[in-house]
């Protein structure tokens, strides 16, 4: 486990609109060990913050039909100091703000928009909010990555907008296999905390970009085999990879996350 503090640029929060928050709470519960910190905030929709370790990890909010937009989805938010400057930032880029910044109480700032390759990001300024804290312990963040179905596109926004370098690792291969041809780690000085996946051979034509987040577990295979009992479901057991055993899961909602464990010695 590491101490976490988000410099700008790189995640600093995710959180879940859920159709059922309560089954959502539970199943998350069990298999990260995760808590509410206190009731539903109805000054704030109903939001309410999961805590591990009596930190904040991740948010949790309750669908909300007049909103629009899909239920069942995990949002991931990076961290600014100028939402201002971000949004014009974005448009310059070609991105859209989709919902200018606006405060929230007094948690912080909040913005979301879409890249150029469509993908929904968030941007957030954090005022007594400041996101999650550590990473890489059971029930805390892995990694975070944009799925692009347009490569390109997305690697020329996110370095316009984070002003982030973006080396490139195990592009190439065989054109006519399933898998990313690139991908990219988005670095913000020496440090990557996320990374932008060609996914354009990986997701359906009508499955759009998106961003995906992963939590790290202590024992992949263990976590995968809570999932079906508690009602979820496995959509890829546990896959060892040069950067970790991975798998990707969906809650009893719906909703998709991946799971992280190290590669062995580290």
């Amino acid at each position: 486990m590491s101490d976490y503090s988000a410099p700008v640029g790189a995640p600093t929060w995710f959180d879940l609109m859920s159709s059922d928050p309560a089954k959502a709470a539970e199943f998350y519960g069990a298999i990260f060990g995760w808590d509410l910190e206190g009731p539903p905030r109805e000054e704030f929709g109903g939001y309410q913050n999961f805590t591990k370790n009596g930190k904040r990890v991740a948010g949790l909010s309750p669908y909300m039909e007049e909103a629009g937009g899909p239920a069942n989805v995990w949002s991931v938010y990076l961290r600014t100091e100028d939402p201002a400057a971000t949004a014009k930032a974005i448009e310059e880029a070609g991105g859209t703000v989709m919902f200018p910044p606006m405060d929230v109480g007094d948690e912080g700032t909040m913005m979301v928009a879409t890249d150029t390759a469509g993908a929904v990001i968030g941007f957030w300024k954090p005022n007594q909010h400041h996101g999650f804290s550590e990473w890489g312990d059971h029930g805390t963040p892995y990694w975070f990555e944009s799925h692009s179905k347009d490569y390109a596109k997305s690697v020329d926004f996110y370095k316009a907008v984070l002003g982030a370098r973006i080396e490139e690792v195990g592009t190439g291969g065989d054109p006519d296999a399933i898998g990313p041809d690139h991908y990219g780690q988005m670095f913000l000085g020496e440090s990557s905390y996320s990374g932008v996946m060609d996914a354009a051979k990986i997701h359906p034509p009508e499955v759009p970009s998106f961003w995906q987040a992963y939590v790290t577990v202590d024992d992949v295979d263990a976590t995968v085999a809570q999932v079906e009992p508690l009602g979820g479901k496995v959509l890829m057991p546990g896959e060892v990879t040069p950067y970790g055993t991975l798998a990707t899961i969906a809650d009893p909602n719906g909703a998709i996350i991946c799971l992280g464990h190290p590669p062995a010695g580290m």
